[in-house]
């Protein structure tokens, strides 16, 4: 299975009284809503009178914040901004000195960020960074745009400017909350990578990765942050830069297959039917005679509906998730995640038993998981296992933020599709097409960017380092 994204949420209270007294609390609750963006740290971020305080660690949600810990912030848990985020690591590893948001103290002021996505160029910038002072703390690249912006603050006349210049030396994906002493910030790359969407709760503006938690705190979704578009609030309201909109979008598709949460809409498609339509080409891609269709939870649950509706195959739940186990991708080893597949899932015998199966996933990386899958539905009495996946083969390392790193932890990098059949031992196996994609995102406003699946990136790559040499210096424990 693939790393997860990171997670945004903020909130501009606006002299909304109930929205500032509860200020930590609401920034819990939209956090959790996004919490499946990212398991390995979490962190709040309040701003009370100008003055930031915030909490950061390891772990879930839960771990990290208690109803006590949410009172510390701000002013006992009150306040007039307010911004959260969940992470999974993509540059810079798990240590607790890389959970966000960032708050710096510089000589006009504080700020605290955000970010979801990946810097290109983060090595290269943060050499330049260093060899003019600056000195860094954690090896994520979200401290590289930190330093980059508050050097541009020192030569321009606002925050907004400051990250408005900064656009000309941040290359990749980024999707960023940034947060003053009087004004919060949004802004999404040029490409529209990442998203980020812009919500209200009463006079209160609100901002989040997915739409999901917007509901969640119960605001109204108003639109998307347009890829390349700085959205400023203050007390003087809303107002965006658009100098760097225009430029041809690319929002991973992969965010469809499987990131977003599938009660979520993103640059105008609704998430749960861009994959139940996947399962629905599919079926017609990929036919075969079974006897039920099941999904692997949670997100082939949608292509599964799909597959058997186009089919005409009966759908049944044929395996129980465990509720209180993270995705096993997030084990560091290939054993510790077989491990993790046999405590995660558990087929239902008697739903399996002498049966001809299909299986949707969302997708497949290593194999460890989806020969795991097959094995207990063999076990359970299965009589054919038939794959199949709502995504292209990956055959080419993601740079934008997804942690598919290298092409060695590919399997279909290294074997024919008959191969990687045989390798996790099913009867037949069948992919979506990249073809499929466009048809799954019909009636997206963005541009898509599948360069995993099809190796045409929509940015220069060349040189571009996956594991970059600040992070082989500084965690070497």
């Amino acid at each position: 299975m693939i790393h997860e994204e990171c997670g945004l949420f903020g909130v501009y209270a606006n002299g909304n009284a109930a929205a500032t007294e509860n200020l930590s609390q609401i920034c819990y609750t939209g956090l959790y809503a996004v919490q499946h963006r990212g398991q390995e740290s979490a962190g709040i971020a309040i701003n009370s009178g100008g003055v930031i305080t915030s909490r950061r660690d390891l772990g879930l949600i839960a771990e990290v914040f208690t109803q006590e810990n949410l009172k510390l912030l701000g002013n006992g848990g009150a306040g007039e901004i307010g911004i959260a985020h969940v992470r999974y690591a993509t540059t810079g590893n798990k240590r607790r000195y890389n959970a966000q948001p960032l708050v710096v103290k510089h000589i006009k002021g504080s700020l605290a960020l955000g970010h979801n996505g990946n810097l290109t160029n983060a090595a290269a910038l943060r050499k330049e960074l260093e060899l003019k002072g600056s000195i860094f703390y954690s090896s994520s690249d979200t401290e590289v745009i930190v330093h980059t912006i508050v050097r541009e603050r020192l030569s321009v006349g606002s925050i907004e400017d400051a990250v408005d210049v900064s656009y000309s030396k941040l290359k990749g994906a980024f999707s960023l909350l940034l947060m003053s002493r009087r004004k919060l910030i949004a802004c999404r790359d040029p490409n529209g990578f990442r998203p980020l969407c812009i919500g209200r709760l009463g006079e209160s503006v609100v901002f989040a990765s997915e739409s999901c938690a917007l509901n969640a705190v119960g605001a109204d979704f108003i639109r998307d942050v347009e890829p390349g578009e700085i959205v400023i609030v203050s007390d003087e309201g809303i107002r965006s830069i658009k100098t760097h909109c225009g430029a041809k979008s690319s929002f991973c598709v992969f965010e469809y297959v499987y990131f977003a949460r599938p009660d979520s809409v993103i640059d105008g498609v609704y998430v749960h039917e861009a994959r139940v339509r996947a399962g629905e080409i599919l079926a017609k891609e990929h036919p075969v005679d079974a006897d039920i269709v099941i999904g692997v939870p949670d997100s082939g649950l949608d292509a599964a509906l799909g597959y058997s509706r186009a089919s005409g195959i009966p759908y049944d739940t044929g395996l129980i998730k465990s509720k209180y186990i993270g995705r096993t991708f997030i084990t560091p080893s290939q054993k510790l995640r077989e491990i993790g597949v046999r405590i995660k899932l558990n087929p239902i015998r008697s739903v399996i038993n002498g049966k001809r199966i299909v299986i949707v996933d969302d997708s497949l990386v290593r194999g460890t998981t989806s020969r795991r899958i097959i094995e207990l539905l063999r076990g359970a009495g299965a009589k054919e296992v038939h794959m199949r996946l709502s995504c292209p083969p990956f055959r080419h390392p993601c740079y934008f933020g997804t942690d598919i790193d290298t092409r060695e932890n590919l399997i279909a990098y290294h074997h024919e599709l008959y191969e990687v059949c045989d390798i996790i031992g099913a009867d037949t196996l069948g992919y979506l097409s990249i073809e499929a994609l466009y048809e799954i995102t019909a009636g997206c406003n963005s541009g898509l960017c599948c360069a995993c699946f099809s190796g045409v990136y929509p940015v220069d790559v060349s040189g571009v380092q996956l594991k970059t040499e600040f992070e082989q210096d500084i965690d070497t424990d």
